[in-house]
């Protein structure tokens, strides 16, 4: 599976009662499928996951996954703290035509997550993963750091494909891009402009057989209207290695520079085209303007991110057209202050 560009970590929305709002996650899905990002992880970070329940969660993997559309890539993030329940959230990822899982360490047991611990955790879900696994990295979170050495050690397992690393360290993705320069390449669909080919995108074009009934079978009869034939998925196949994708909007561009093929961005849920056009000039070999996107994005990213949490990128995502509302209790919504602090940074950065 091609992993490559810039993806959205989607926020979860609640009513105020607390209520999963699935007509408002509808709403974002769809609006994230028309911009041009290449796709979307639900429930990561970003999505408040560990505060759903099991039901919760399956209903909102089914939810996002019918309303993107077929040819964003669709990442479900699948972690509980054991490997019998995160498979089961993975056999509900593939069934909805999900592309990939995003894993994290287990984080109840902190102190016995030693290194032969993890790896194995990594590689049993892996091995039992109906799909492709994207490691999953964040610190701040887990209490634990996966070290590189181990991600080039596990990046040989034919089913983990890709690495999210939340580190905000430009020196540790650049150390695992060389880490994993030797893996060996895999064979991937693509489509003639070499984007990705997601499940759904191969399901729509089986599930819309054409329904051309030539002239010829009309003579004598009525004129019917009918639909004219639905072209064939046109596809190729493109070679690629192990897939090191930043969390941080603030270094996307450094990471590209560094050998990243993307970024997954919790500030991408709430200024997604502005993330993409760091990517985008990075692409069309336009350093300067690329380094100029960068810097635009940089504060804004830092503060409502890592900053201001959860609660920032939800009203974020308010202020710039998308429903983010309140986090789930525990945490806490903004102050009146920080609101004017979030509308003060994203007053150039709208979506």
């Amino acid at each position: 599976m091609l992993i490559e560009g810039v993806f959205a970590a989607v926020t979860t929305p609640f009513y105020p009662d607390e209520r999963v709002y699935y007509r408002k996650l509808e709403a974002n899905i769809a609006r994230y499928s028309r911009s041009l990002i290449a796709g979307m992880v639900v429930l990561g970070s970003t999505g408040e996951a560990p505060a759903l329940d099991d039901t919760e969660t399956k209903e909102v993997l089914r939810t996002a996954a019918e309303a993107a559309a077929p040819e964003k890539v669709l990442i479900a993030g699948v972690n509980r703290e054991s490997l019998r329940s995160v498979l089961e959230l993975a056999e509900v990822a593939a069934k909805a035509q999900y592309d990939a899982v995003l894993v994290r360490t287990p984080t109840y047991y902190s102190t016995q997550m030693t290194p032969d611990v993890v790896a194995n955790y990594f590689r049993a879900v892996a091995d039992r993963s109906p799909l492709p696994v994207i490691l999953y990295n964040i610190p701040r979170c887990v209490p634990y750091q996966i070290p590189v050495e181990m991600v080039a050690e596990l990046a040989q397992h034919p089913n983990i494909i890709a690495i999210k690393d939340s580190s905000g360290s430009l020196e540790r993705i650049k150390g695992i891009v060389e880490a994993t320069k030797s893996v060996l390449k895999r064979t991937v669909t693509v489509t003639p402009i070499f984007e990705a080919v997601t499940g759904r995108m191969l399901k729509q074009a089986i599930a819309q057989p054409s329904t051309f009934v030539p002239a010829a079978d009309l003579a004598g009869g009525p004129a019917l209207a009918v639909a004219p034939p639905v072209p064939a998925l046109k596809t190729r196949t493109k070679e690629v290695g192990f897939q090191v994708l930043t969390g941080s909007a603030s270094i996307i561009l450094p990471s590209l520079e560094a050998g990243a093929s993307g970024a997954i961005l919790g500030f991408g849920a709430c200024a997604p085209e502005a993330c993409y056009e760091v990517y985008f000039a990075w692409k069309e070999r336009d350093p300067a303007l690329a380094a100029e996107k960068q810097n635009r994005i940089a504060e804004a990213s830092t503060r409502i991110t890592a900053g201001l949490g959860i609660a920032g990128v939800k009203y974020a995502c308010d202020f710039n057209g998308y429903y983010g509302g309140y986090p789930r209790l525990p945490l806490l919504p903004l102050t009146a202050a920080q609101k004017a602090e979030v509308e003060t940074l994203l007053a150039e950065i709208r979506n």
